[in-house]
């Protein structure tokens, strides 16, 4: 990973170790999102998430770089620890580090978006994006307060109708 990102857009994901759930019940879900906002909200922007079973991803812009690194890790400490002593399991939570794919065109900006909100589609999980529960992609359907950057995407996809028109495109996984 470069030594400073400030400014730079990155897809942000990681799986369970040996591919197994990292949520175990919808509490999870709920605790895992919280937890994410706690510890890197002051030096992220969020545009897109999605929690699977046994992922997540995130597209995120990143705004403080050495206060990112410190927060991921305690982020990621602090689930792990809450689950393993949740579940009495003992060991690593997730496959080795999280990965971060910075994300460079705008054309891959709205790519990446419903990539990430595809996920549950595409996984045999839900019959729709709006009636997933724990994506970002029922939030720009709403008229609600929310901590996405949702102006910002929707200028990117050209407003609503082609952000939801762009997502009736299944995109296959890379």
């Amino acid at each position: 990973m470069p030594n400073n990102y400030d400014g730079g857009y990155y897809h942000l994901f990681n799986r369970g170790n040996n591919k197994e759930k990292i949520f175990l019940e919808i509490s999870d879900y709920n605790y895992f999102l919280k937890q994410f906002y706690k510890y890197l909200a002051p030096h992220i922007d969020v545009f897109a998430y999605c929690l699977m079973p046994n992922h997540f991803h995130f597209f995120i812009r990143i705004n403080d770089s050495s206060r990112f690194d410190i927060g991921i890790k305690n982020f990621l400490i602090s689930y792990s620890k809450t689950i393993n002593k949740k579940y009495g399991r003992v060991g690593s939570l997730f496959q080795g580090t999280y990965k971060l794919s910075e994300i460079k065109t705008n054309t891959y900006f709205t790519r990446i978006i419903t990539y990430i909100h595809q996920n549950p589609l595409v996984a045999g999980l839900s019959k729709s994006m709006e009636e997933y529960r724990f994506s970002s992609y029922k939030a720009y359907l709403l008229n609600e307060k929310t901590s996405l950057k949702k102006e910002e995407v929707l200028e990117w996809f050209g407003g609503i109708n082609s952000f939801i028109e762009a997502h009736k495109l299944i995109i296959k996984g890379d």
